[in-house]
C-alpha cells in the first residue's frame, strides 16, 4: 500500500505548536511528512484534535477482570492490600510467593480486555507489568511489558527464584519490574537492577505509594511492615530497617538511572524529587488510582516547577475507574491549579506528560507518543474544541475519543 494522507481540522504532533487544517502522511506503519493541507490532499478527513497517541506509563492490565476491587472504599493502601490479596488469592490464604499463585482468574483475557479499553480511549502503547505469565499476550499495543519480580526473599531469590524469573523473561524483549521495596528483599532489589543492565532492559518499580513507606524503610516499623509481616516474608527491613527513606534506599542499591521510572511518587519531599532530577527518573502519575486508596495527592505543582520528568498512569481497574488515561490528566490538571500552579503553560505539560513523558519513561522517544518524520504512525482523534487544543484535551477529553489508530492502521472508531 502506498502513502496515506490523513487531515484534521487541528494536528497535535507534540513535535511543536499545534497545527491548524493539518495532515500526517503515513506509510508503512510511520509518519512520512507533517504539514498544512493542500486542496485535494487528504485521503481521510478526521473532524476534531488529532494527537500523537497517548502513553499510558503504569498499568497492570492483567487485573482488568479485578474491576470490583477498584470499586470499593479504603483508608489506606494497606487496607486496599489486603482486599486486592483476598480477591487475587481467591479467598486463599497466601503471600505474594509466587509458587502459592492459582489459576483461577484468567489473565490473558484480562489484558486482552484492558488493551480493547486503552485503545478506546486513545492510548496506544504502555508500560504493563505482568506478574503472571498467562497475561503476555499479543494486541495492538505499543510500549514495553515488564515482567514482576515479587515476592522472593534474598534466600528464596538464591535457591531457585532468579533462575525462575529468568526462564520465565527468557528471550522477550521486555523490561524488569522490581515490585517495590516491601515486597521483595533487599539483595533481589540490587540484583534486578543489575541483570536489567547486563541485558540492557528498563526498569519499572513502585515508590512512595504508602505513607508508612517512609517509615518501613528507615526503621523496619510501622502499618507497611505490619502488613508484610503477615505475609511471613523474613524480608531484611523487617530487622530494624536500612536507616533511609525509600528513594536514598533505592538509591544506594544502585536502582535509580535514566534507564528506570517509578510510579505514584505521592510522598515524596523536596530532597526526593531533587535526587529523581539527578538521576534522570521519570515519575508515572497515578492520582485516580491514589484517591481511590484513600492516599494524599502527589505534589503536581511542585514537579512541575522544579522540572522533574513525569508521566502518567491509570494504574490497573483493581484501583482505578477506567483505564482513560485523560481522565488521570484532567485529574492531574485539578490538583496542579489547586496547589497553586499558576503559569499558561499548565494544559501543555500535562498533555506532554500523556504522550512525550510516557515516551521517556519508556526509553522510547521519538518513536511513540510523537508525530514527525520517522516515529510510529500511533495517533487518536478527539471531538473536543479544536481552538484551543491542549485545553480541551486536558480538560474535556475524557471520554471523548472517536478514533485510534497504530501503526497507520485504524484500530477503532466510533
Amino acid at each position: 500500500m502506498g502513502p496515506v494522507v490523513h487531515a484534521a481540522p487541528v494536528i497535535v504532533t507534540m513535535d511543536g505548536p499545534p497545527i491548524v487544517n493539518g495532515t500526517i502522511t503515513v506509510e508503512d506503519g510511520r509518519v512520512v511528512e507533517v504539514s498544512r493541507l493542500r486542496r485535494g490532499l487528504a485521503d481521510v478527513l478526521w473532524s476534531g484534535v488529532l494527537v500523537a497517541g497517548l502513553v499510558n506509563a503504569h498499568t497492570h492490565l492483567q487485573y482488568t477482570g479485578m474491576a470490583e476491587v477498584g470499586k470499593g472504599s479504603y483508608d489506606s493502601f494497606e487496607h486496599w492490600s489486603e482486599v486486592f490479596n483476598h480477591a487475587y488469592f481467591q479467598g486463599r490464604e497466601g503471600s505474594w510467593d509466587p509458587a502459592q499463585r492459582i489459576g483461577a482468574w484468567d489473565w490473558a483475557a484480562g489484558a486482552r480486555d484492558g488493551a480493547r479499553q486503552c485503545l478506546r480511549t486513545g492510548t496506544t502503547s504502555v508500560a504493563d507489568i505482568v506478574t503472571d505469565p498467562e497475561a503476555f499476550v499479543d494486541t495492538p499495543l505499543g510500549g514495553l511489558p515488564y515482567l514482576e519480580i515479587i515476592g522472593d526473599t534474598d534466600a528464596s531469590w538464591a535457591a531457585d527464584g532468579r533462575d525462575r524469573f529468568l526462564k520465565t523473561l527468557g528471550e522477550r524483549g521486555a523490561g524488569i519490574s522490581p515490585h517495590s521495596v516491601y515486597t521483595i528483599d533487599t539483595g533481589v532489589l540490587a540484583d534486578a537492577a543489575a541483570l536489567a543492565r547486563d541485558r540492557g532492559a528498563r526498569l519499572h518499580l513502585h515508590l512512595a505509594e504508602s505513607a508508612s513507606e517512609r517509615e518501613y524503610t528507615i526503621a523496619g516499623t510501622g502499618p507497611l511492615a505490619g502488613l508484610v509481616r503477615t505475609w511471613e516474608a523474613p524480608f531484611a527491613l523487617l530487622d530494624g530497617g536500612s536507616g533511609l527513606p525509600p528513594l536514598a534506599y533505592l538509591d544506594s542499591l544502585g536502582v535509580l538511572g535514566p534507564d528506570c521510572h517509578l510510579a505514584h511518587g505521592v510522598y515524596l519531599d523536596a530532597d526526593d524529587r531533587a535526587l529523581l532530577r539527578e538521576r534522570g527518573v521519570t515519575l508515572a502519575l497515578c492520582p485516580r488510582s491514589n484517591r481511590t486508596l484513600g492516599l494524599d495527592r502527589p505534589d503536581v505543582a511542585a514537579l512541575l516547577r522544579e522540572g522533574n520528568p513525569i508521566a502518567v498512569g491509570t494504574d490497573s481497574l483493581s484501583s482505578s475507574p477506567s483505564l482513560d488515561l485523560l481522565a488521570d490528566v484532567r485529574l492531574l490538571k485539578v490538583l496542579a491549579v489547586r496547589q497553586r500552579y499558576r503559569e499558561p503553560d499548565l494544559d501543555r505539560r500535562l498533555i506532554e506528560a500523556a504522550t512525550l513523558g510516557g515516551a521517556r519513561a519508556l526509553g522510547m522517544e521519538g518513536e511513540i507518543g510523537v508525530l514527525k518524520p520517522g516515529s510510529r504512525a500511533d495517533f487518536a482523534v478527539f471531538d473536543v474544541d479544536p481552538r484551543e487544543p491542549y485545553r480541551a484535551l486536558a480538560e474535556d477529553g475524557a471520554g471523548r475519543c472517536v478514533a485510534t489508530v497504530v501503526n497507520g492502521r485504524k484500530i477503532w472508531a466510533l
